[in-house]
């Protein structure tokens, strides 16, 4: 059972739809102006990952969002994925975060065709590698495998939390835990579209999949 939800996204393809929540926004605010993270859609294996005392506890997938499948044993041989976190003197003694597993392009490439050498069904795409390893019932199938993670979300904490996105980024990152690169603030529609227009012309560039952007109330206070 997850420590706190694991909401899902409202997805959306129109720019209508966009500027209609940010005039929402505002208007629930009663602000004139509102900052938003700005961050890639990963099209990954979304995973809660407790730490107790700054140590790996255990890790679970997403699920039905209330109740995940336990993937500890695989979750451990990510690399990305610190077994402890850093600056343990400052670290809460509760700590469940959110991140994405996923696999980078190049990583994909290079496992597919050790597969096929092996007269191995190669897998379809890299969101399917990943999500398969991490549901492997023995470690040994991930462990060697070119698997990543980035954390952008921590869904509780027994210690005071930053009042905005952008601070638990930077605290996220402060323990170990990787966040993605590409994350930038915005205030304005125009913005924001820069911003996707610019994903997209790198979407081919950039070492792993994504499908979108995600736009978040930067403010925690204010998003609830």
């Amino acid at each position: 059972e997850h420590k706190a939800p694991l909401l899902s996204l409202e997805a959306t393809l129109e720019q209508d739809d966009i500027e209609s929540f940010l005039k929402a926004a505002r208007k629930q605010a009663h602000k004139k102006s509102i900052t938003y993270m700005l961050e890639p859609k990963f099209d990954g294996l979304s995973v809660e990952v407790v730490y107790g005392h700054g140590h790996f506890e255990y890790g679970a997938t997403r699920g039905n969002g209330e109740v995940g499948e336990d993937i500890s044993h695989n979750l451990k041989t990510i690399r990305a994925l610190p077994l402890s976190l850093q600056h343990l003197d400052n670290t809460p003694a509760l700590l469940a975060v959110r991140g994405e597993v996923f696999m980078p392009k190049k990583g994909f490439t290079a496992l597919n065709k050790r597969r096929v050498e092996r007269g191995e069904e190669p897998f379809a795409n890299p969101r399917n590698a990943a999500a398969g390893l991490m549901r492997q019932f023995e470690s040994r199938h991930a462990a060697d495998k070119p698997l990543d993670i980035f954390f952008y979300e921590i869904l509780a904490s027994d210690g005071d939390l930053p009042s905005t996105h952008q601070d638990i980024l930077e605290r996220l990152s402060h323990w170990g835990l990787k966040s993605c690169p590409l994350n930038k603030t915005a205030s304005t529609f125009g913005q924001i579209e820069k911003y996707h227009h610019k994903l997209a012309g790198q979407r081919d560039d950039i070492d792993y999949e994504i499908d979108g952007i995600v736009i978040k109330i930067d403010d925690h206070g204010l998003r609830e």
